[in-house]
């Protein structure tokens, strides 16, 4: 009988097999073999009822080499032989035509550790199983005179990586996401849950939560706009850290001068510290990044001071040293990227980082963030699902949803307490954050 994994995704052997070869086949002075697969399906749900079932299985296999000091790529999407050789030939056609100059080092062997990221209950997962969650959801929504919208998706995906330096990595894993949008007649609220393991996500815990939330956002009335107190909910939380990690955690942005980052120098409140870790088994782990090197854990802000940041094969070289394993798939002017990101808990419960504030507001999520100035690490961007006046260490009424510009850096500055909590949230393209709420003394609301 086979094994659930053999089932649903490319036997290892065959994968590692068809790197081999292609390996041995080309004729680059350096060659690396990246193979992606993914299984997934998605369960789409609205107006209280499902709409639409999806799957895909998809591979991607991504060929570089190096061959007079010119660098070419070519990708395909199967893992026949006569397919490898066209690939190979592509990917030495484009070197070819490219000028001879500085290439980006391929990395040798490292050994990366085994992460605990696979869940045999996820990768099976099926229609019935997830029609079982929404329909749990939609009863609760429609039991409260309430209509639920959302999705529901589970998959598993494995990555290896070989080049002919002697690198050969390999990683599978599972993930389970699902959010809902809960509405009413005249407002709604929103929740979302991410895991490995798609048993440890709690239907009816989603449920009241994006209900109740939908149930007191009803008849927002407008707050006039300008500088309050704020309490931001874990959604909020890790919109702002996704942010920091485009603007300011690379390298590369800080070797072009563009990253808020100073190192050695307070930057944040004491309260926050911001870390990376591709291991660490309570976010979605990956031990090695997309160029075969071994994650490491990065401390980017410790007790508010700048401490790290994230390396690269290209600016690790530039900086003389080594990558820290946060490299992109080739070709890549993005730089490093942070993808497990953690922000360090407080010790307050969720539900008392009110007491205090006298006035403020509480946010549930941003929504359509853009970024204005990233030295100076502002963005801007409306709240969404769940607005809420704080007065006297109460919540006492919905408001309208606010447009925001703010310095995330000034506003992590002003950190009055964090949640003794924390919520792992899946990003919209890959990785992951795992923050607390917080509560901070000052954010800026423009309209």
């Amino acid at each position: 009988m086979k094994s659930v994994e053999a089932a649903r995704l490319t036997d290892l052997g065959e994968v590692k097999g068809f790197m081999d070869r292609a390996l041995e086949r080309s004729t680059a002075d350096q060659t690396e073999v990246m193979v992606s697969e993914w299984d997934s399906a998605l369960t789409r749900y609205a107006n209280n009822g499902i709409h639409q079932n999806v799957a895909e299985r998809n591979v991607s296999v991504r060929v570089r080499v190096v061959k007079d000091e010119r660098t070419g790529v070519a990708s395909l999407n199967q893992m026949s032989d006569a397919a490898l050789t066209d690939v190979l030939q592509r990917a030495l056609a484009i070197a070819r035509l490219q000028p001879p100059g500085e290439v980006v080092p391929l990395p040798g062997p490292a050994p990366a550790p085994q992460v605990p990221a696979w869940s045999d209950a996820t990768a099976a997962s099926t229609p019935e199983e997830r029609a079982d969650f929404v329909r749990a959801v939609c009863v609760a929504a429609e039991r409260s005179n309430l209509k639920a919208f959302g999705a529901f998706s589970t998959g598993s995906a494995q990555l290896a990586i070989a080049n002919s330096l002697g690198v050969y990595q390999h990683h599978r894993s599972t993930q389970a996401t699902v959010n809902s949008v809960v509405m009413g007649e005249a407002g709604s609220g929103y929740g979302d849950r991410a895991a490995v393991d798609v048993r440890d996500i709690d239907k009816d815990d989603l449920a009241r939560e994006v209900i109740e939330k939908a149930r007191r956002n009803q008849d927002a009335q407008p707050v006039e706009p300008g500088v309050y107190e704020v309490v931001l909910e874990e959604y909020a939380v890790s919109e702002m850290l996704e942010f920091m990690s485009f603007m300011g955690f690379s390298a590369l942005a800080a070797q072009e001068e563009r990253s808020f980052m100073r190192l050695g120098e307070r930057i944040t409140g004491e309260a926050i510290s911001i870390w990376d870790d591709g291991l660490d088994p309570s976010g979605v782990p990956a031990p090695f990044d997309f160029e075969g090197v071994p994650k490491q854990r990065v401390d980017l802000i410790t007790r508010g001071v700048a401490t790290g940041l994230v390396y690269d094969q290209q600016t690790a070289r530039k900086a003389g040293r080594a990558s820290t394993g946060h490299g992109l798939p080739a070709p890549n002017a993005e730089g490093p990227f942070a993808v497990n990101l953690f922000m360090a808990a407080g010790t307050v419960p969720k539900e008392e980082l009110i007491a205090g504030i006298r006035r403020g507001i509480w946010v549930t999520r941003f929504w359509y963030v853009r970024i204005v100035h990233p030295k100076a690490s502002i963005i801007t961007g409306m709240t969404r699902e769940g607005t809420f006046l704080i007065e006297d260490g109460k919540i006492t009424r919905p408001v309208k949803d606010l447009r925001f510009t703010q310095s995330i850096l000034e506003a992590l500055s002003g950190t009055l307490a964090l949640s003794r909590t924390t919520k792992l949230e899946a990003s919209e393209y890959f990785g992951a954050t795992r923050v607390p709420a917080v509560h901070l003394k000052a954010f800026t609301f423009t309209s």
